[in-house]
């Protein structure tokens, strides 16, 4: 079954950075779930927010909670596929087929805003920006390129303690 991202970009006014995943969970396009995962990287398992709770020491359970802390690090925040394919029912990145670049969204976003930084959630996201991006990369060649440790549990080279410390070290400070 083709699916089509749900969510679109987030883009703060006055983004700087720019966060870039690979594509929603398949909890998020499950009918019988519908509504609890409902926003980027909403699946039980990730430690998406629960490294960044650390990292800002806030509460980021709702919707809104995120984003606000989206809107005070002027943080975008999207995902390299608009459509694609489910192989084996498995949320692995490499399981999915028949992809559908996000081009358009990516370019809309770095066009309208003075992105200084794009952070990857994971090695394979950075792998598919670099090949399927490459107008991008030469358009906006000041734009720093950083790669996260991938906040999915089964990324275990990393301890969720040694992900925050990474996190800590590379994402922009709150100035509040």
């Amino acid at each position: 079954m083709r699916l089509v991202h749900p969510f679109g970009e987030y883009v703060p006014h006055g983004a700087k950075y720019l966060t870039l995943g690979s594509f929603p969970g398949k909890e998020v396009f499950d009918p019988e779930l519908k509504g609890r995962f409902n926003w980027y990287y909403s699946t039980k398992t990730n430690q998406f927010w629960p490294i960044l709770e650390k990292v800002y020491k806030r509460e980021l359970k709702t919707i809104d909670q995120k984003r606000r802390l989206f809107d005070d690090l002027k943080m975008a925040i999207g995902d390299v596929i608009y459509k694609c394919e489910r192989e084996r029912g498995s949320n692995l990145d490499v399981n999915l087929i028949n992809i559908e670049y996000n081009q358009d969204g990516i370019q809309k976003v770095l066009e309208n805003n003075l992105i200084e930084k794009i952070f990857f959630t994971s090695r394979w996201v950075e792998k598919i920006y670099g090949t399927k991006f490459k107008k991008l990369i030469e358009t906006h060649p000041l734009v720093e390129l950083i790669t996260l440790p991938c906040p999915s549990p089964r990324y275990f080279r990393l301890t969720i303690n040694q992900k925050i410390e990474r996190y800590k070290e590379v994402l922009p400070k709150l100035k509040i």
